[in-house]
């Protein structure tokens, strides 16, 4: 909850300044701000709850059986309640005009948002996966990838659909204020596109072994060949 409730203050935080106070804050600034509260979070809270902010994220996870399924409905109301509340003090903070809302909403056609939602949220999660999820990894470095993915996304996608990548991230700003605009985009496209960026981690991923091991003898091809196999039980 704490976790989701400052990514919304920070994150949808500097859209609102942004906008009120005459763009200082500029389009680049957001991006890396978004950026950088994941980052910090991750660091902040991953050792005390998996740094789980997103429920599409929490969803995937239980459904390759990398995280319990009794935790989710859980995790999932915590996420809500953190970005209903985060979105709560904003609006108390500020003067929000229609022009200054931090929730997301398609640019263009609801077709080029859902692409856009289901394009980014597929790379961040293959990225979560591939940092937090595979013990050849270089674990320490997990904040750090996840955090410049988001702001990679936030910078291509942006412009389209506000580049939620988390149904959370859209639900609270949209119920508290009162802003439905194509909703179902930010619920669907994320989850889609992130149970399809955990699925095809998983098809690639060949083994759960270290890299020391794959690499002892030289590849992971060298050693799985069947010639290497025989020379190696005859020496």
């Amino acid at each position: 909850m704490i976790g989701t409730y400052f990514l919304i203050f920070a994150g949808c935080g500097v859209v609102v300044v942004n906008v009120l106070y005459g763009g200082t804050v500029t389009f680049p600034g957001i991006c890396v701000t978004w950026g950088l509260i994941v980052m910090v979070m991750i660091y902040s809270t991953g050792h005390i709850s998996g740094a789980h902010f997103n429920p599409a994220v929490t969803l995937t996870f239980a459904v390759f059986r990398r995280f319990p399924w009794y935790q989710v409905p859980l995790y999932i109301g915590a996420q809500l309640t953190g970005s209903l509340l985060g979105s709560l003090t904003l609006k108390l903070m500020f003067h929000v005009t229609p022009a200054a809302y931090f929730g997301t909403t398609p640019s263009d056609s609801a077709a080029q948002a859902l692409a856009a939602e289901i394009i980014i949220s597929f790379l961040l999660m293959f990225v979560i996966s591939g940092v937090a999820t595979d013990n050849r990894a270089v674990g320490e470095l997990a904040g750090i990838a996840v955090g410049m993915t988001i702001m990679l996304n936030v910078f291509v996608a942006g412009p389209v659909s506000g580049a939620s990548m988390n149904p959370a991230r859209s639900l609270g700003p949209a119920i508290v204020m009162g802003v439905y605009d194509g909703l179902w985009i930010y619920i669907v496209g994320p989850l889609v596109g992130i149970m399809a960026g955990g699925f095809v981690y998983n098809l690639i991923r060949f083994t759960d072994k270290p890299l020391k091991e794959l690499t002892r003898n030289g590849s992971f091809l060298r050693s799985a060949s069947p010639k290497h196999k025989t020379s190696t039980s005859k020496s």
